[in-house]
């Protein structure tokens, strides 16, 4: 069963997007929260997340990687970057637009 698709593009990228299988919010939130836990992402300063995704899967994904990255940043098509979303870092401000 596919459906949500997360792929570490490079050591600071998240590729996500939905999967080849229909599902409710509730069953991908699941699902998107056993994969990255299965993953086992080793974490680190920065992570960016890249490709569409329901508010409660966003949430999800927030949440599971804020615990192992110091700055989540996502990215924004209209703006061609990546928007600081979450930071721990004061290196980062939320808002700060990182180039893609």
């Amino acid at each position: 069963m596919s459906l949500y698709n997360l792929t570490l593009e490079s050591p600071d990228t998240l590729r996500v997007s939905f999967g080849s299988d229909p599902g409710t919010n509730a069953e991908i939130t699941a699902y998107v929260d056993a994969a990255i836990r299965d993953m086992k992402l080793p974490g680190g300063k920065l992570i960016k997340i890249n490709g569409p995704a329901s508010l409660p899967v966003a949430c999800v994904l927030a949440h599971r990687l804020c615990h192992l990255f110091g700055v989540v940043a996502v990215f924004d098509p209209k703006i061609s970057g990546y928007v600081v979303s979450i930071s721990h870092d004061p290196a980062f401000k939320v808002g700060d637009v990182i180039p893609a």
